[in-house]
């Protein structure tokens, strides 16, 4: 089925996936998981009442009991599944994706998240062989209210930020749900409304275009933070006092201000193969190190867990949280930064000016190509620049990453399209745009 992913199911809604798929896997699920009990959330889109309509009737007709949160942010269906020791738990949403997206997001006990190769694919194969059978006496819907307890535990990290002028851009998702309860009226907000059609942008802060009206209010208010969340609030974004968009990945080494000096937390930091040097570089000084690993809430998770990780973070803007059952949240880690920022305020130094002090190289951005033989394409960079100079590191479980004295990259395939994602870093501008080049002239073979 087309909407199965690495990390979640996900697609067109009535193109990749319809109310009849969802049926199914809300009928297998508690089988799958060997529960009798459900937790579902879901985010504001127009296809969601729908999907929860067919998927809780499949829930309950398997016999399990669907515990209804109503609408959610994406971490508060962690929390929830954790705090109230659910062994499944299902948010509906497509996260960052267009309108016409949606999805299921699915977790199981402790929040841990079930990815392909740990569950999702065995349900993919329930619903192609399995016939539906409806045996057991009919499950409930129960409505259970976690907002309170939720807001609760947020609420223990919001700073003193009242030397801070904050702008926020709610994209219209689900952070708009929890976050005037939060930090009440007093940042600048923009697209605070609920609304599942994104009139104003996409939910996707990834996308410049889709940041420029934060950048505006950031300098109509002079403020010294802007902060953009996605979707369904798993992840964020923040934009510097000059309305310069912030590079995710460099946000781990701020965070390290707040849980390596000020809490004096000893442990490893987590980062994904894409994140910059720079950040391992930075928080080295703090007495910690970092631990890479591969990309995607379904495998970063898990990691955290099993290192028992104080925290990390990705390129895309997820944040993951020992203290948060090593999930991900936007809100969780906008207040910790928030934290940071206000704090260095203080010392006289603005967001721009701390991240200058971390960021030492020039970064390319990823770059995408559009290729079949992905593998192939991999093997041939890999060679032509390990054949130039010898590499300091070679890590191969998410695509190469591949570090030199002066510079490194980092290619890995899709998941789910035809493309080849590269990036890479350099010590200098013109030695970054020399090996970006040597790159395109590599791919022009398979064209």
């Amino acid at each position: 089925m087309a909407a199965f992913h690495a990390y979640d199911i996900r697609g067109i809604y009535n193109k990749d996936f319809n109310k009849e798929d969802v049926y199914k896997i809300g009928f297998f699920l508690p089988e799958l998981l060997k529960t009798r009990k459900v937790l579902v959330g879901r985010d504001v889109r127009v296809s969601s009442p729908e999907i929860y309509e067919y998927l809780t009737s499949g829930i309950t007709d398997a016999g399990a009991d669907v515990y209804n949160i109503g609408l959610s942010t994406t971490p508060m269906v962690y929390f929830s599944t954790a705090k109230f020791k659910f062994d499944a738990s299902i948010q509906i949403t497509a996260s960052h994706n267009p309108r016409e997206y949606n999805g299921l997001k699915i977790s199981r006990t402790n929040a841990l998240p079930v990815g392909y190769d740990t569950g999702l694919g065995e349900l993919e194969k329930m619903i192609k062989e399995k016939a539906v059978k409806i045996t057991a006496p009919k499950g409930k819907i129960i409505d259970l209210d976690v907002k309170d307890e939720y807001l609760a535990f947020l609420k223990k990290y919001i700073p003193d930020y009242s030397n801070l002028k904050i702008a926020i851009d709610c994209s219209n998702g689900m952070a708009a749900l929890l976050i005037k309860d939060i930090l009440g009226d007093y940042p600048s907000y923009i697209y605070e409304d609920l609304d599942g059609t994104f009139p104003n942008h996409e939910a996707n802060p990834l996308i410049l275009d889709n940041v420029q009206d934060l950048i505006s209010l950031v300098k109509k208010e002079s403020a010294d933070i802007g902060i953009i969340f996605d979707g369904d609030a798993d992840r964020v974004m923040f934009v510097d006092e000059k309305g310069q968009f912030i590079s995710p990945d460099l946000m781990i080494a701020v965070m390290a201000h707040y849980f390596l000096e000020e809490k004096g937390l000893k442990g490893l930091v987590i980062q994904d193969i894409r994140t910059s040097k720079a950040v391992a570089e930075y928080i080295e000084q703090f007495g910690s190190k970092m631990h890479m690993w591969r990309v995607g809430r379904a495998y970063a998770a898990l990691k955290l867990r099993e290192i028992d990780g104080i925290y990390g973070g990705e390129l895309a803007g997820h944040y993951y949280f020992k203290d948060f059952y090593y999930s991900d949240s936007g809100l969780l880690a906008s207040l910790i930064i928030l934290d940071v920022v206000s704090k260095m305020k203080k010392k006289g130094i603005s967001l721009s000016q701390l991240i200058s002090k971390i960021a030492t190289y020039h970064n390319s951005g990823e770059i995408n190509f559009k290729i079949e033989k992905k593998q192939d394409a991999m093997d041939s960079i890999k060679e032509c620049f390990t054949a130039e100079e010898n590499p300091t590191a070679f890590y191969d479980f998410d695509g190469y990453r591949i570090e030199f004295k002066d510079w490194w990259l980092n290619v890995r395939p899709s998941n789910t399209e035809p493309y080849l994602r590269f990036l890479a870093e350099a010590k200098t501008q013109t030695l970054l745009d020399e090996k970006i080049e040597k790159v395109y002239q590599i791919m022009k073979q398979f064209k």
